[in-house]
C-alpha cells in the first residue's frame, strides 16, 4: 500500500511484547552492557533498585511493534527521523509492553513519496507510559510531480 492509504488522524494498536529477564540481559550484554542492565544482583543496589531494560532495547521493542502493527503494510522507503524520544519509566523484567501509534500527518513531496509523521508510545501492564516518541518515515506514494 502507498502513503495515500495511511489512516491520518487515527490511533492504532500495535500489539504487545513481554520482556523477560533473559531478553533484557541478552540485549544489554550485546549493546549496552552497563551493570544495571546485565547483573540482577548488583542492579538491586543501583539507583533503580533492580534490573532494568536498556532504553535502546525499549526503543527496539517499539520499532518491532510499529513495523508489525503498521509499517509492514506499506511500501516504506526509509526511516527519516526519530525525535522527542523520552524514556519515561523503567522497563522491568516481566513487564508486558503494549504499543500505540497516532498518525499525525502524511506530507507528499511530489516525487513519488511522502513523509509520514507518527507519535507513538509504549505502556506497561499497569498502563504506565514507559516510552514516548515521534517518528518520520518515507513511504512510497502515487502522487508525483509532473
Amino acid at each position: 500500500m502507498t502513503a495515500e492509504e495511511v489512516p491520518v488522524g487515527q490511533t492504532l494498536d500495535l500489539g504487545s511484547h513481554p520482556v523477560p529477564e533473559e531478553e533484557i540481559i541478552r540485549f544489554a550484554s550485546e549493546w549496552d552492557s552497563q551493570y544495571f542492565h546485565i547483573d540482577p544482583a548488583v542492579a538491586q543496589e543501583s539507583y533503580f533498585g533492580g534490573l532494568g531494560a536498556s532504553g535502546i532495547h525499549t526503543l527496539s521493542i517499539y520499532q518491532r511493534l510499529s513495523v508489525n502493527g503498521l509499517f509492514e503494510r506499506y511500501d516504506v522507503i526509509a526511516g527519516k527521523e526519530a525525535r522527542h524520544v523520552r524514556f519515561i519509566h523503567p522497563v522491568r523484567a516481566g513487564d508486558v509492553l503494549t504499543g500505540t501509534v497516532f498518525i499525525d500527518s502524511v506530507e507528499h513531496d511530489g516525487r513519488g513519496r511522502a513523509t509520514v509523521i507518527t507519535t507513538g508510545s509504549l505502556r506497561n501492564q499497569d498502563d504506565v507510559v514507559v516510552l514516548r516518541l515521534q517518528m518520520e518515515a518515507l513511504i512510497a506514494a502515487n502522487a508525483k510531480s509532473t
